[in-house]
């Protein structure tokens, strides 16, 4: 049965005819010059095939600030929506083949039919996202004070239950982990008490660990402000690898890019969490001031790459485990959701393949001789490598675009969503979803 996509096949193959000759020949002279390197084209193109990143169901609607969102027009009003501009996103880039809900957001009253509506799209479910950070209509107690950590047991409590709930809809749906971030702290200091409120979300942890199915992870997501803005209880990758180690094995640290101080090196605390069999994987996005949520690769593509490089290389070290999800997390408050996620899965996908080309025996013997200029030129080299012929021969091959940028503005798939999908856009209201 043919998967039902937002987008005309034909356009796709149409377009891609156009193409096909001159990315022949730059796929062609790219593999010559790489060989002169001594690395052969295809495995890496291969390679991109197995390479897949989840979209949130969150990112395809506008994000926004505390002060404001400015809904676009087309943008969906329900889960379902969602999946059809998630499918759109796959029919294109080919390398988003799961979804990442979000609840109560996402709820619904038939979870077997939400699974074969995303299914008819290619797509299946990715790790489940719990909210405790926003009290939502007719919710007893509130949050404003905390969830997992409030001083209160009954609030506690209440948290406690949304999460064991969004792992039972996770079950339904066929997902693996829940992703578990909380916004609590304090904004003065004496607000909070630092050791109460940490033994208070260990306890709280260990009754949700406690329920995870036999195959589950909890990916643990820390974020050093905002809301609170003094203290964060899960504060940073140290403060969430204690809490792993504390909660047992099938805990994990999730690393989202723009949840650190800045200028911190991001790509060591990849590699320790490696290192010690903790890395639950990513929330992708960029950052140029705090947690601004930015599309991949938008501020700082050396950086992603320099991730990259310890992603791929603990890949070929073929270390025991080592299986991280990667899932966009990016609020698109002045450009279209759909753009941007497509844009930021090609932008992982080249720091993949561009990672894929360092060559890693000779970066070794490098860094055992204190070659510091060569080891870094090494990197460099992969780096400035133009592996776009291979990114679109990939999604070719796997029945993609070769521009799927071009090819959406082409479909005019906004422009009908905005007919179909009425909605008043007038006025504009916080939050980020």
């Amino acid at each position: 049965m043919a998967a039902h996509f937002g987008i005309d096949q034909a356009l796709i193959e149409s377009d891609n005819e156009s193409a096909r000759a001159d990315l022949a020949r730059d796929y062609e002279a790219l593999g010559e010059r790489l060989a002169r390197r001594g690395i052969e084209i295809d495995p890496i193109t291969r390679k991109l095939r197995d390479f897949s990143v989840a979209i949130p169901t969150w990112g395809v609607g506008t994000g926004g600030t505390r002060f404001g969102r400015f809904p676009i027009a087309g943008g969906p009003r329900n889960i379902y929506e969602k999946i059809d501009d998630c499918g759109v996103i796959r029919q294109l880039v080919r390398s988003t083949p799961t979804i990442s809900p979000h609840f109560p957001w996402d709820t619904v009253d038939d979870y077997d039919a939400l699974k074969a509506y995303a299914a008819d799209r290619e797509l299946a479910f990715d790790a489940v996202n719990s909210n405790t950070f926003q009290d939502q209509p007719g919710q007893t107690l509130s949050y404003q004070f905390g969830s997992l950590t409030h001083p209160d047991p009954a609030v506690r409590a209440q948290a406690i239950e949304h999460n064991l709930e969004c792992i039972e809809i996770g079950q339904k749906l066929g997902s693996k982990a829940i992703t578990v971030w909380i916004g609590d702290g304090s904004n003065f200091p004496g607000q909070q008490n630092f050791v109460d409120a940490f033994d208070r979300y260990l306890d709280a942890m260990k009754e949700i660990y406690a329920r995870l199915p036999a195959d589950w992870c909890v990916f643990i997501e820390h974020k050093l402000f905002e809301p609170a803005l003094y203290a964060t209880v899960i504060n940073d990758w140290g403060t969430s690898y204690i809490a792993a180690t504390s909660l047992g094995p099938k805990a994990r640290c999730l690393v989202d890019l723009g949840h650190h101080a800045p200028n911190t090196n991001i790509e060591m605390i990849v590699a320790r969490l490696v290192r010690f069999g903790r890395l639950a994987g990513f929330h992708f996005n960029d950052s140029k001031y705090g947690d601004d949520d930015l599309d991949s690769g938008a501020i700082n593509p050396f950086q992603l790459f320099l991730i990259f490089n310890e992603l791929v290389d603990a890949e070929q070290r073929g270390i025991e485990g080592f299986d991280p999800a990667y899932m966009m997390d990016q609020s698109h408050n002045v450009t279209d959701p759909i753009e941007s996620l497509i844009t930021s899965a090609m932008t992982l996908q080249r720091s993949y393949a561009q990672a894929s080309l360092v060559k890693r025996h000779d970066l070794r013997v490098c860094q055992q001789e204190n070659d510091a200029l060569m080891a870094a030129t090494i990197l460099r080299t992969a780096y400035n490598t133009d592996v776009d012929p291979i990114l679109a021969t990939a999604r070719l091959r796997q029945g993609g675009s070769v521009d799927p940028f071009a090819v959406y503005r082409k479909s005019g798939y906004r422009k009908r969503m905005a007919d179909e999908r009425r909605q008043n856009l007038r006025g504009a209201r916080a939050g980020i979803v």
